[in-house]
């Protein structure tokens, strides 16, 4: 029958574009590149059935003058019309299927049909529209005089009825219209509202946006439509889904799920919205275990094995970004099989609708939805139905018998069901429940309502203008063009029932939500709840706010737990598990010297060199200060050494100032015997300056006052040996040696040996003296106070001197071993700077090996045994002899006992 159907579809499009447009073709025409989507769609209405332009008039040689052409193929009449001045088209999805036909290329295709239940959800969305226009026209402030019509379609939820609703809302459903004459014309509406979902919605803006025609939707919420590039045309009286996505990773990390699934219906709203939640999801740090995509289109494996997924996963809450249709066919497959029960996170377009209530696995989910509205007026329209009425209407009659379970005998009757009841009359519509009666919750509802009224608002301020008496004059006749309309929709500004109606550069609203919970009450029945609010226009610490206390999952009101790996405590760090998301991790301890001092840290930090971490690694603590101090043990046991030692010294000194007479005193020099018990005094209290907190002036003193009181003691001791020596040598017959050494030189030599010293701890202290320092490196949970020798030269250059002093005091002492008794204290001078020098040698491994304040012990205890050594080897047989053998501190028995040994 169309042996050349693309033939015939091109010559059809020529003179349709001059319809539409009112172009005049030139020998070579050029096609505007902005129909090119509307060539592709028209075909593809073509093809399906839709519309189907023949010509049918002649081409004069000089061109196309006046053509006049037929709509080939079977208009669609629209669900509700009225005329008016200004026509308002409407589109909404009050079936849910459409027929599919098979197209065989041999005939004319079948009219497009719808199929399957009604949505009278939907069909309230567009009575909502006509009731709206009729308060416009009732209304003395809003267009007074001005009767606004409306053309409502039902495109049954698909893209090719949408696609043709659209044609036929720009061109009209006269089947014969000539080119030459109505090609300047308008469209037939001014302004459309609709549709329902985002996919009809962008087919509808493809063909009717190049012409200029603003399309505002109520409840297609794809955040792809705010790109002004490729939909010019279109406005929503309905939040964008890029702000419903922030919410919702918003809502999701408020109550701490990390770890959820995610579904999504296989469309432009559920592919973009999802796209959208996904981000703002992963900047929240939330994983998503699974991303499921169908639609009610779907096989039934498809739809099955998505329900698997949810009931095979670990994640408890799931996000559902999911047209109403679509999870109905969903929740139905979930409820065949036992589930898990799972916290259900619903986008706007199904967690508000009332006929999704019947599913009782989604009882306590929660999502966001439209504010709540109040419309005065609406219920009593909505229940205006009387039979005459419906019957007048296919729509409402097939709305009637389904809700009613009859069949009206007159009128349009659908034939619901032959063997079914005649409706008698008793059908009272006030006790029906049924979304479409059910005005408790209009959300969306509300938006159909703004979305009238933003246009009439438009239309308003083109053909109206204020006289200074406050009375609006309304020109009926004026040529209202819809790009007039469509530049006036982008600067609405009205309220309407206190409900603020504006357009930002997208034109999209403000985004303002309330946060609905599905809860079960005592009768089983399950209700929304308005449990919270949500404001895009708020700093983001501020949009979302809490208000009631809500319902979860199996009636809990507990918040469900939904993570892949349980919270790091403080103390701990995430170690991501490899091949896993980020949100499944080991919690491991911090590191020697680390702390977290929060939850889920990701990294441990490093405490301050003076802090350390505590026993559970969550603060860091001041390192305790440890140095040898007084009130310790050791302390007190090294003071008490020290103080002993020196008043034995004092005592022993007392004793030989009381007996400083006898013979044995004299005899053993006591000058050098009285500076030698000072010095010992010295050198005993000298050590009580390393115990204590270290500070400059006892770091500089602790080591100064050591070496000069040791040097001095060393002296005395060397000065007694020489003493010794030259008394011997002077009772040898014609020596005169004692002479050359008799106390003044005993002094200078002492003084010399003594001076020396302390010009080495002078220069020590004047160069680079001793300072405290804080020692945190030989202990990592300490800090140990010690005092620097600052110069090792100078240090190292004491303890060198004092060790010559006693090395030569020993060389000596060793010599004169063999003298007689009398004058013997060598033998006593050797052991002790034998001892001495067995003591400092041991110091030095000691103090270089020993850790922290010990190594100011071991100082101390060399100090002290080394001034014990001299002291009980030097003074504690003389004062026996003195306190306990008088009868031998004689003189003569002092000169026998040196004969005899001369003697021998």
């Amino acid at each position: 029958m169309y042996p050349d159907l693309y033939g015939s579809v091109w010559r059809c499009i020529t003179p349709y574009l001059l319809h539409i447009r009112g172009m005049r073709l030139s020998p070579a025409p050029a096609l505007d590149p902005s129909l090119a989507g509307s060539l592709v769609l028209l075909h593809l209405a073509v093809v399906a059935g839709g519309l189907a332009l023949l010509s049918s008039a002649s081409v004069s040689a000089s061109g196309l003058e006046s053509i006049r052409c037929r709509l080939q193929g079977t208009p669609r009449p629209p669900a509700f019309s009225q005329d008016g001045d200004f026509v308002i088209g409407g589109v909404f999805s009050i079936h849910y299927y459409m027929h599919t036909v098979d197209h065989s290329y041999t005939s004319l295709p079948e009219p497009l049909q719808c199929t399957g239940s009604m949505d009278s959800r939907e069909l309230r969305f567009s009575r909502a529209m006509i009731f709206a226009v009729e308060e416009i026209n009732n209304s003395s402030y809003l267009l007074p005089g001005i009767m606004l019509g409306y053309q409502v379609h039902d495109s049954c939820a698909s893209v090719p009825i949408a696609v043709k609703v659209a044609f036929q809302l720009a061109n009209g459903l006269d089947p014969m219209f000539d080119t030459g004459e109505q090609c300047s014309g308008s469209a037939t509406v001014t302004a459309i509202v609709g549709e329902s979902a985002s996919t009809p919605t962008i087919s509808m803006l493809r063909v009717i946006g190049p012409f200029g025609i603003p399309q505002v939707s109520h409840s297609s919420t794809c955040a792809c439509l705010s790109d002004k590039k490729q939909y010019p045309t279109f406005f929503r009286t309905i939040p964008s889904d890029q702000f419903q996505a922030a919410a919702l990773a918003n809502l999701i990390r408020h109550f701490g799920w990390t770890w959820i699934g995610a579904v999504r219906s296989d469309s432009d709203y559920g592919n973009n919205g999802m796209a959208a939640f996904l981000q703002a999801a992963q900047e929240e740090g939330i994983c998503v275990e699974y991303s499921e995509a169908f639609s009610r289109t779907s096989p039934l494996s498809r739809v099955q094995r998505v329900a698997d997924v949810i009931r095979s996963s670990t994640a408890r809450v799931v996000v559902a970004f999911v047209s109403s249709g679509d999870m109905r066919i969903l929740l139905r497959e979930m409820e065949r099989l036992p589930s898990p029960p799972r916290q259900w996170i619903g986008s706007e377009t199904w967690v508000t609708d009332p006929d999704m209530l019947r599913f009782g696995l989604c009882a306590g989910a929660i999502g966001f939805g439209i504010q709540r509205s109040v419309i005065p007026g609406l219920r009593d329209f909505l229940l205006d139905l009387s039979p005459q009425k419906v019957s007048n209407s296919p729509t409402l009659t097939e709305f009637w018998e389904g809700a009613f379970g009859c069949r009206l005998e007159t009128g349009t009757s659908t034939g619901v069901g032959v063997e079914e009841k005649v409706c008698d009359g008793s059908e009272d519509i006030q006790q029906l429940q049924a979304p479409y009666t059910d005005t408790s919750q209009l959300r969306v509802t509300n938006m159909v309502y703004k979305a009238v009224y933003a246009i009439a608002h438009a239309i308003h301020s083109i053909v109206c203008e204020e006289r200074e008496n406050s009375t609006v004059n309304c020109d009926k006749n004026l040529n209202v063009k819809p790009t007039q309309v469509l530049e006036r929709l982008r600067r609405v500004n009205f309220s309407r029932n206190g409900y603020q109606v504006s357009f930002d550069a997208n034109g999209d609203p403000v985004a303002t939500y309330e946060l609905v919970n599905w809860q079960r009450r005592e009768s089983g029945k399950i209700e929304f709840v308005t449990v919270g609010r949500y404001d895009a226009s708020l700093p983001p610490d501020q949009r979302l706010d809490m208000e009631k206390e809500i319902t979860w999952v199996k009636n809990s009101t507990q918040v469900p737990v939904s993570v892949c790996s349980e919270s790091c405590p403080p103390g701990t760090r995430k170690a991501i598990q490899k091949g896993k998301p980020v949100c499944c991790y080991d919690c491991i301890q911090c590191a020697e010297g680390e702390i977290s001092n929060n939850t889920d840290s990701s990294d441990c930090l490093i405490c301050p060199e003076e802090y350390w971490p505590n026993a559970e690694r969550d603060l860091c603590i001041l390192k305790p200060v440890e140095f040898l101090s007084f009130h310790e043990v050791l302390g007190i046991i090294l003071t008490a050494c020290s103080v002993g030692g020196a008043l034995l010294a004092i005592a022993t000194a007392a004793v030989f100032y009381r007996h400083r007479h006898s013979a044995i005193v004299r005899a053993n020099n006591s000058e050098l015997s009285f500076l030698l018990l000072f010095s010992l005094a010295l050198c005993f209290l000298c050590s009580l300056t390393f115990i204590g907190r270290p500070s400059e002036w006892s770091c500089m003193l602790r080591h100064t006052a050591f070496g000069i009181t040791f040097v001095l003691c060393i002296s005395c001791v060397l000065g007694k040996t020489i003493v010794v020596l030259m008394a011997f040598r002077a009772t040898l017959p014609a020596s005169n040696v004692m002479k050359w050494f008799g106390p003044p030189q005993q002094r200078l030599t002492v003084v010399s040996f003594t001076f020396v010293q302390a010009m080495i701890c002078t220069l020590w202290l004047v160069l680079s003296p001793p300072f405290p320092v804080k020692n945190i490196t030989t202990y990592k949970e300490k800090i140990i106070l010690e005092c620097d020798v600052g110069s090792a030269i100078g240090f190292w250059a004491v303890l060198g001197y004092i060790g010559l002093l006693s090395l030569l005091c020993f060389v000596l002492a060793f010599l004169a071993r063999k003298l007689p008794d009398n004058f013997n204290e060598a033998k006593f001078i050797t052991f002790s700077m034998l001892i001495f020098c067995a003591v400092w040698i041991t110091f030095i491994p000691a103090y270089v090996s020993s850790p922290g304040k010990f190594t100011v012990a071991v100082e101390i205890f060399a100090i002290i045994t080394s001034s014990f050594g001299l002291f009980f080897l030097l003074f504690v047989p003389k004062c026996f002899i003195i306190l306990f053998r008088p009868e031998k501190n004689t003189k003569k028995h002092l000169m026998e006992k040196t004969s005899n040994d001369i003697r021998y």
